[in-house]
């Protein structure tokens, strides 16, 4: 029997999962209808199907049951759906609450999102597309409850960091070693890096930290101006030295007398107005635009460029003189993806400053599983990109945390792309065991490559002498290090190892002979224990290295060392034809 709007509150069982199944999805409408819908069309999910009729009902549900997902009806008896679901946001933030609309109610669907619902369905509802939201939805709250990886950083200090310049990776290390090598010398100094890696924030540290920090500091962008506007930008114009010119303008030259100039993309400018910038860093300087009046002015000029200078002073596109007189200290920005370890710290700064931007304050911080995506990801647009993602993730997230769902497409495709480049990867490429394995009969042991006979006459190239094994002597591997012995065919008697095939030829035919049932597993992971270590060796165990090379997470490669027990704190190697 359907039990109509305003009758008794209910709360009913309408669908048990097995009792290993904890997954709880609680749907609050009064129409029982849509409840044995629901119900049946989740039924492949093996989840526990609630049901409530009432806004009281579903509150005490939640306090009861704590399921891991709602479904809510947008209109209820004596309340809205709205009002509901901030009382249930008071009560549990992590939980993914999904609206049931009317087909028209596309306001009320607008100011559900708005306010951090999870998504919604419009009646007739669409059973396949719930399943496959429902399924979604488990799977948020599951990471939500899970401790998170990045958190906000401390308000206080969020409030006070500024324009900081973050990271802690050895490049960036040197980056501020350099900084503040040159912020106390009066000098010109050159920032070259890719767009969006930060060549202002360098400009910036420069001045804080050099003697003209009481000074004026001014930015001018060159690539963002025509050439006739750039020349007035810095350098003024007198009224009426062209058509547009109906005052005088004092030029960012005359405006930072004492102080810094940041020049970005300098490599823009037209020759005329490199001469004239030439000019002023020689003499100190120069005239207004329509003017013969000379102007004299003390400016430390920092410059910025991600174009080739000296490709483009061979081409005459780039004066020579005034490169060398702007390229009197360089400092080289990596790229994002050259310094992956920076990434976590960089989403917590950002991260602690978007959410108060956006009124976000709510959410604590990014899963695991998210950040391991973005730490995988390449970053082609660096710092701005990243800065970016984290805004797009703050305005896509309906709880706490930020979980891979929260993420935008470019992250989510490029991740399919690295799944996919895994997979191709490991067909036709062998690995040997090491003292992690898990295939039967080989743990503990060296599993020899190649000509296995000769194995134990091999010199082993060590991570850390990755010369070694090409000819020279190598460091023998310590004690309860993982060796792997490979023996010489043809072309690859430089250090290249052949492919294991007798080695895979030996465990099928071991495996077939015990009956295995798990073969292909166990084959599996002999390539995969084979190639990661390999690579890890080529590289000298950089695993974000590792991790490019592979087409796979940095946080894979770390898993697959742990389970495969490969210690990086001793000489792991490989071992290495003569």
């Amino acid at each position: 029997m359907i039990r109509r709007s305003g009758e008794v509150p209910f709360l009913e069982t309408c669908a048990r999962g097995p009792p290993s199944v904890t997954a709880t999805v609680l749907v609050i409408d009064d129409d029982r209808s849509i409840l044995l819908q629901i119900s049946r069309a989740l039924a492949p999910l093996e989840v526990n199907v609630q049901g409530a009729n009432t806004a009281p009902a579903g509150l005490e549900a939640i306090r009861a049951l704590q399921p891991d997902v709602v479904l809510l009806d947008l209109v209820l008896p004596h309340t809205s759906g709205l009002d509901l679901f901030q009382r249930i946001k008071d009560l549990d933030r992590r939980l993914p609450v999904i609206f049931i609309t009317a087909g028209a109610a596309s306001e009320s669907a607008i100011e559900a999102m708005r306010l951090g619902a999870y998504d919604y369905v419009a009646k007739p509802l669409n059973l396949p597309q719930l399943t496959q939201l429902v399924t979604k939805a488990l799977e948020t709250r599951r990471l939500m409850s899970v401790p998170v990886a990045v958190s906000v950083l401390e308000e206080e200090k969020a409030a006070d960091a500024g324009d900081l310049f973050v990271g802690r990776s050895p490049r960036m290390l040197e980056v501020f070693k350099e900084i503040g090598r040159v912020a106390q010398q009066n000098v010109t100094v050159l920032i070259r890096g890719e767009s969006g890696t930060g060549k202002e924030l360098v400009a910036r540290a420069i001045y804080q930290f050099g003697s003209r920090a009481t000074r004026p500091f001014m930015a001018v962008n060159c690539a963002a101006l025509p050439d006739t506007l750039l020349e007035s930008e810095l350098f003024g114009h007198e009224k009426g030295a062209f058509t547009s010119a109906d005052r005088r303008r004092i030029g960012k030259f005359e405006q930072c007398n004492g102080g810094t100039l940041f020049l970005d993309e300098v490599g823009d400018m037209s020759p005329l107005t490199q001469g004239k910038v030439l000019r002023l860093l020689q003499e100190q300087r120069f005239e207004r635009v329509g003017s013969n009046e000379t102007i004299e002015t003390n400016v430390r000029l920092v410059a910025a460029t991600n174009r080739p200078l000296e490709a483009m002073v061979q081409d005459g596109r780039f004066r020579a003189d005034l490169f060398y007189r702007l390229n009197v200290v360089t400092i080289s920005l990596p790229p994002l993806r050259e310094r992956a370890e920076d990434v976590p710290l960089l989403l917590q700064y950002f991260l602690s400053r978007a959410r108060k931007e956006l009124d976000k304050t709510d959410v604590e911080g990014i899963s695991p599983d998210a950040l391991e995506l973005l730490e995988a990801y390449p970053w082609p647009g660096n710092i701005r990109e990243l800065q970016s993602v984290v805004r797009q993730c703050l305005l896509k997230s309906s709880g706490p945390v930020i979980v891979p769902d929260f993420l935008p497409a470019t992250i989510m495709d490029y991740a399919s792309h690295l799944g996919q480049g895994r997979a191709n990867s490991m067909i036709g490429i062998g690995t040997v065991t090491g003292h992690g394995s898990n295939v039967p009969g080989t743990q503990g042991s060296n599993f020899a490559v190649g000509n296995s006979q000769h194995a134990a006459d091999q010199p082993s190239a060590s991570f850390g002498h990755p010369e070694a094994g090409v000819g020279g002597d190598a460091p023998a591997s310590l004690p309860g290090s993982t060796n792997f012995s490979g023996g010489m065919h043809g072309s690859h008697a430089h250090g290249h190892q052949d492919l294991p095939s007798s080695d895979i030829s030996q465990l099928i035919e071991e495996r077939l002979r015990a009956g295995s049932t798990n073969l292909y597993a166990e084959a599996l992971e002999m390539m995969e224990k084979y190639l990661l270590t390999r690579v890890l060796q080529s590289c000298g165990a950089n695993q974000s290295k590792a991790a490019e090379i592979l087409g796979i997470t940095r946080g894979k490669v770390r898993d697959r060392i742990a389970a495969f027990g490969i210690n990086l704190d001793k000489n792991v190697s490989i071992d290495s034809p003569r």
